[in-house]
């Protein structure tokens, strides 16, 4: 879990639905990504005999790999009113030695085998509020990927934390405490607090997100000044996280030009909360 991610998707309204969803999905997965097919399963909402068929003559996948799901996880909704439809999420299998060793460990197990990093939404019914589903004149497509995810299936990796980008980030801030990680649990935990936090402040403040004591302003101040307190717990006792945000707007800057022309202001914002913080610490130390 983090409190800044990517999310990538497609969208469509009226002009291609299920059939060609699917077909985009599995291209993209299998012949542009290079992910392997043999690894990937599917879920379908129990009744979308439809997306069922698609996936079977699209991707070739056998029944057992096209999973039928009942519950609400497999159908979205805006609310109680208004359009809805089926979901249908694709998996990847990360092996055996992922995996819980229980008989019945399949997708939607809670152990970390199968992780699942697109959901493709098929909006295609209206709820009057009753649950009396009709179906709409122009049913739609929404989709939803995680890009850390897809990061992670791709460099083989655990978590976002081990994902290149990332690592260069976390690098930076043990070479700064003089600690290496997974060599203390608690260092760890402050290790990729910080790394978290310090991402997404970044990214707030070049979005025009200011620290302040209400609303998202007070969401970037917390996040700031938890990561501050984390770099303590490391030894760190001067500001440092504006050092740290340069390698985030590095590993970055090519998806976020926006993060080059605000450079000199995310600094400058970082550090002076860094600096009132420290001084509210110390005081508080006193």
């Amino acid at each position: 879990h983090h409190t800044f991610f990517e999310m990538l998707g497609n969208f469509s309204f009226g002009d291609y639905f299920k059939e060609n969803a699917i077909e985009l999905a599995w291209n993209l997965i299998t012949k542009e990504f290079g992910i392997d097919a043999k690894r990937l399963l599917v879920t379908v909402y129990h009744n979308d005999d439809e997306a069922f068929g698609l996936w079977k003559k699209i991707a070739g996948l056998s029944d057992d790999r096209i999973i039928r799901i009942a519950t609400s996880d497999n159908f979205w909704a805006m609310g109680d009113t208004g359009p809805c439809g089926p979901c249908s999420e694709i998996y990847y299998d990360r092996g055996e030695k992922y995996g819980c060793g229980k008989p019945d460990c399949k997708v939607g197990c809670e152990c970390d085998r199968y992780i699942e990093f697109w959901n493709l939404v098929f909006t295609q019914f209206e709820n009057d509020g009753n649950n009396n589903y009709s179906r709409l004149a122009h049913p739609n497509i929404d989709t939803g990927m995680g890009l850390e995810r897809l990061a992670c299936i791709s460099q083989d990796v655990d978590n976002l934390f081990e994902v290149d980008t990332v690592q260069n980030i976390m690098k930076h801030i043990m070479k700064i405490a003089g600690v290496k990680h997974h060599d203390d649990e608690k260092k760890d935990i402050s290790l990729r607090v910080i790394t978290d936090h310090v991402r997404s402040t970044t990214m707030m403040i070049s979005d025009g997100v200011m620290p302040s004591n209400e609303g998202r302003g007070y969401v970037l101040r917390r996040l700031l000044r938890r990561a501050a307190r984390h770099g303590r717990l490391l030894g760190i006792d001067r500001p440092f996280l504006y050092e740290v945000a340069e390698t985030v707007i590095k590993e970055n800057d090519t998806a976020y030009p926006s993060l080059l022309e605000k450079h000199d202001f995310i600094i400058n914002v970082i550090k002076a909360e860094e600096e009132n913080f420290a001084k509210t610490i110390d005081t508080g130390l006193n």
